[in-house]
């Protein structure tokens, strides 16, 4: 049974990490079903880059780029396929008298 990821805002992260300053960390990991792992993700991030470290650092892709590279992949293989026809004919042509 697989769960459902939670997505977590920079406010709510930032309450998370003052709540377990105050009330301890076992209790807040446990109240949350946070791992230790991430909280201390979130507080490293924090304390680097404040409120920026909390935001979420997605990669992503130009949609030109993305475009481009489709175009690209789409072209070669027509080109495949082509080279492929080019010398099935070539053997066919050695072949016939």
């Amino acid at each position: 049974m697989a769960t459902e990821r939670r997505k977590w805002s920079e406010a709510q992260k930032l309450q998370i990490l003052e709540e377990a300053q105050q009330n301890g960390l076992t209790e807040t990991l446990r109240k949350y079903t946070l791992s230790q792992s991430l909280f201390h993700r979130w507080r490293r991030a924090y304390t680097g880059e404040g409120m920026d470290g909390l935001r979420p650092h997605y990669h992503t892709v130009d949609p030109e780029v993305k475009r481009l590279r489709q175009e690209n992949d789409r072209l070669k293989k027509i080109i495949a396929k082509q080279a492929l026809e080019i010398d099935f004919k070539d053997e066919l042509l050695k072949k016939s008298p």
